[in-house]
């Protein structure tokens, strides 16, 4: 069949994908003639800002990434921590969030699909998985098919793959209005010693497509997720993927069959840009060369060009460099799979990517200079200064102002969500999501993996570097407040345009907080996804960078799990309240303005030790974040369906104030003694605020029958989208 011809190389074509006149004019540098089509395309790909970070690659080599712990860091398909025993928590968190605006139920299930695949890429078992989304106002006229295809394309996924949703978070605000956010957090377990990487070694050796055929579905997808939106967005939904779990299912217990046989040189996922980035990643990780013949794609279309081969992004694929000597071992499981297996090329000493089609050369590129000459930007931004204190704060009575939070979807139970999410699938789920951080048992043992997804993007957008820390920060209590020792993070930076400096100096000023409270903290970041020009018509979302935190509760010690119960006092740790700055309550009245409450990682890390240390004593422990005392109070009461009387704190700012490195625990009279004298003796701040029991909820002088207020709680999310 005679290759069609592919179209000439115009200004206009080369804006279309992405390329910026100066990067047009370096890739003419670096070949030395103009690019065919297929070229254009597969520089496209790897020159986006999906995949090449090249707006951010100079921040992210400030975050720290070692620890005694951490076993392999950013750079490959997720991070990988030690957790003892010969154990591994593979994990990473990523974006879908363009195609899943464009497109809601394919957009969200395929990116947990590829989150899936990032993990047992690695040869790591998925064990949990987290979400984390963000949608305009509720009454927005996009709003609510949004949140039901997200929610119903997550749980449609996960659910039939067979694994289990154990956390995550939902937030409404008007910034997300024309550009929602989809992050997908996955974790797996894999034996330290057996872990597989992406990066090709030997010369000659076949390269491997593994899984489901190449469609049409998805070209351009990465293209398209660096870009902004504007009035042509259904023109985009083409390059949103389409999803098949059950394949995928098959495609993880095929490989992780066939890493069993030693087969596998080199594995890596057909993620974004798919064929073209899965090749040259493991081709330049490896030092070497790769040839591709595209006849050899198992393909499902029929008249599939060199172009579209190379930047479809069709789901449920990986890509292989095979020990030739396992060909037969690693075909038959395979087909005993039913997934196919074919051999598209080989690795070539030869620093080229070289892409045959239909007997024509339709690529013969550097391949180092391919991955590695990516722009890298040092772009110019603007701190974000500090606001002055906010003045004239609006008065509201107590109980009216856990009524006006617990009534806002934000801040309402999410059971309308995570009761459409399959939960204790692979049965060793511990702690299911609907409060804190979500709890896993390591198959076979007594260890467990605690998981938390965390920020608060009013702060971020006051102050970055503050935004950033506390997102950490919330983590980490969130980890220790079922007392999980804190091992690791990912993250997922979404922002806005990179090229305005206002929206840069966010991104530099997150990072600087999320690095220096990771190193505080001890809580690395081993992996991520960086996620920009979340804008359309020029107006971006809030600063969201998004912090997935994993900790690791040893064998032999017992989460907190709660709930409280009659007669428990309730024990505030940590300085007492009064920042109502940026605060939810201050939100929900419409006052907005001061700057994000200070984090003090000193006290994060002390108070965190002594909830740690003394966990046997505490019944249950809730950190204080949005909507401060009062609303973690009510939750535990809601949880325990038991009332709670808070009788020694007084005022808006005790009650509602979001001041940091604060937990309520709950604890039986003879523990809560114990509790207060080491308190003492480690020097941390701890005082009793009052007591669990009764069916109402007591704010100083005033009270509501719990009942009451669990039904208006229970019911507000469903209210404002069901």
């Amino acid at each position: 069949m005679a290759q069609p011809s592919e179209p000439a190389i115009t200004p206009d074509l080369v804006a279309a994908h992405g390329l910026k006149p100066d990067e047009y004019e370096r890739i003419l540098g670096i070949i030395g003639r103009e690019p065919t089509f297929t070229e254009l395309g597969i520089f496209s790909a790897m020159w986006n800002e999906h995949c090449s970070y090249k707006s951010s690659k100079k921040w992210l080599r400030t975050l720290p990434t070692d620890g005694p712990q951490v076993i392999c860091g950013p750079g490959e398909n997720a991070g990988v921590v030690d957790i003892g025993d010969g154990d591994a928590v593979v994990f990473k968190m990523e974006s879908h969030n363009h195609p899943s605006y464009i497109e809601p139920y394919q957009g969200a299930a395929t990116g947990m699909g590829g989150i899936l695949r990032d993990v047992f890429t690695m040869g790591a078992r998925p064990v949990a998985a987290m979400n984390a989304l963000s949608f305009g106002r509720p009454d927005h006229p996009r709003t609510r098919r949004l949140v039901h295809g997200v929610v119903e394309g997550i749980g449609g996924y996960a659910n039939a793959f067979g694994v289990p949703t154990v956390g995550g978070e939902v937030r409404f605000d008007p910034s997300y209005d024309g550009n929602c956010l989809v992050n997908a957090f996955a974790a797996g377990i894999a034996r330290a010693d057996r872990i597989f990487y992406s990066a090709a070694s030997g010369v000659g050796r076949p390269v491997v497509y593994l899984g489901a055929r190449t469609g049409r579905d998805g070209v351009g997808g990465a293209t398209m997720a660096s870009a902004e939106f504007d009035d042509t967005i259904e023109d985009k939904r083409p390059t949103v993927q389409v999803g098949d779990p059950f394949t995928e299912k098959r495609l993880m217990e095929a490989c992780l069959e066939l890493m069993e046989t030693g087969a596998v040189i080199a594995i890596q996922d057909m993620g974004a840009a798919g064929l073209t980035c899965s090749a040259v990643e493991m081709g330049d990780k490896g030092g070497l060369g790769v040839r591709l013949d595209l006849d050899a794609v198992p393909v499902r279309e029929t008249a599939m060009t060199a172009y579209e081969m190379m930047l479809s992004e069709s789901q449920e694929r990986m890509l292989m460099v095979l020990d030739p000597a396992c060909e037969a071992a690693a075909r038959a499981v395979f087909d005993k799979w039913d997934l196919d297996f074919a051999i598209v090329g080989e690795t070539i000493p030869e620093d080229r990517f070289i892409v045959m089609h239909r007997g024509a050369v339709m690529a013969d590129l550097p391949l180092s200079t391919l991955a590695g000459s990516a722009p890298e930007y040092d772009r110019p931004f603007e701190d974000t200064p500090l606001p002055d204190p906010a003045t004239d704060l609006p008065r509201i009575a107590p109980m009216d102002g856990l009524r006006a939070l617990i009534g806002r979807p934000d801040h309402a139970s999410k059971h309308w969500v995570y009761e459409q999410y399959d939960t204790q699938v692979m049965a060793d789920t511990i702690r299911t999501p609907g409060l804190g951080a979500g709890i896993v048992r390591v198959h076979g043992t007594d260890k467990m993996l605690a998981f938390t997804s965390d920020v608060t993007p009013r702060y971020v957008e006051a102050h970055p570097e503050t935004g950033g820390a506390q997102a950490v920060a919330e983590a980490f209590r969130n980890l220790v407040a079922v007392g999980a020792r804190p091992l690791a993070a990912t993250d997922n930076l979404n922002f806005g345009n990179p090229e305005k400096p206002r929206i840069m100096g966010q991104l530099v000023g997150a990072l600087r907080g999320i690095g220096a409270a990771c190193k505080a903290l001890g809580m690395p970041i081993v992996s991520g996804n960086v996620s920009l020009y979340n804008e359309t018509d020029g107006r971006g979302i809030r600063p969201t960078p998004t912090i997935g935190g994993v900790g690791l509760i040893p064998e032999g010690s017992a989460p907190i799990l709660g709930p409280a119960q009659e007669g428990d006092l309730a024990l505030l740790l940590g300085a007492a309240g009064g920042h109502l700055d940026r605060s939810a309550l201050m939100q929900a009245l419409g006052h907005e303005d001061g700057p994000p409450p200070p984090v003090d990682l000193d006290a994060e890390a002390r108070h965190g030790a002594f909830v740690l240390d003394q966990a046997p004593l505490i019944r249950a422990a809730q950190d204080l974040s949005d909507g401060g005392l009062a609303l973690a109070g009510f939750e535990m009461a809601a949880a325990a369906g038991c009332g709670l009387t808070l009788d020694r704190v007084s005022g808006l700012g005790e009650l509602f104030g979001e001041d940091q490195a604060r937990y309520l625990l709950a604890a039986p009279f003879d523990a809560a003694e114990t509790l207060m004298i080491e308190a003492g003796r480690a020097g941390v701040p701890l005082v009793m605020v009052g007591r669990f029991g009764g069916d109402e909820i007591v704010l100083g002088d005033e009270r509501a029958p719990l009942s009451e207020l669990v039904a208006l709680w229970r019911g507000a999310f469903a209210a404002a989208v069901g």
